[in-house]
């Protein structure tokens, strides 16, 4: 940081047992959304996931770290090993943003969604935010494609554990 810059707002979170905290150096987080596809149901264990992200370079733990799991061939969720608590999910690319849970920011309420992902695999009763906007999966030629590639590790057969 230079003499005239103004520092960074920080945004904070953690896992339930505290072992694992982080710092999202940014002024607010970005692209806070739900995502309802059947992988972030399984690696939240819950009816979707709700996820806010920044840029790879601005995400510091500041305790502890994180274990990896690799969900599918393209992408990483990172939980805390002793609770449990998912924390995190990337893409493989370096240049991919990061993403954290809304549940382990320490003040959710900066993290409203303005989409929802995945919604060909939302259930049929959930009744969530029904006014914001809603995206299928791979309704592009290119997303589909995308879609077409990825193989899930969530199945018991593959993945490893970091």
């Amino acid at each position: 940081m230079t003499e005239n810059s103004e520092p960074v707002p920080s945004i904070t979170g953690g896992c339930q047992c505290g072992a694992v905290r982080y710092a999202m150096h940014v002024p607010r987080v970005e692209n806070a959304h739900a995502c309802h596809c059947r992988m972030c149901q399984k690696a939240t264990g819950g009816v979707f996931a709700v996820l806010a992200g920044c840029s790879k370079d601005r995400l510091e733990w500041t305790r502890g770290r994180p274990s990896f799991f690799a969900s599918s061939n393209v992408a990483s969720r990172g939980f805390c090993p002793g609770c449990g608590t998912p924390l995190t999910f990337a893409y493989n690319q370096p240049e991919a943003r990061i993403y954290v849970t809304i549940g382990s920011l320490d003040d959710p309420e900066q993290a409203a969604i303005g989409r929802q992902y995945g919604v060909e695999s939302k259930l049929s009763w959930v009744r969530f935010c029904e006014d914001v906007v809603q995206e299928r999966s791979g309704e592009t030629a290119e997303d589909a494609a995308f879609f077409a590639s990825i193989r899930s590790n969530q199945d018991g057969v593959g993945g490893e554990s970091t």
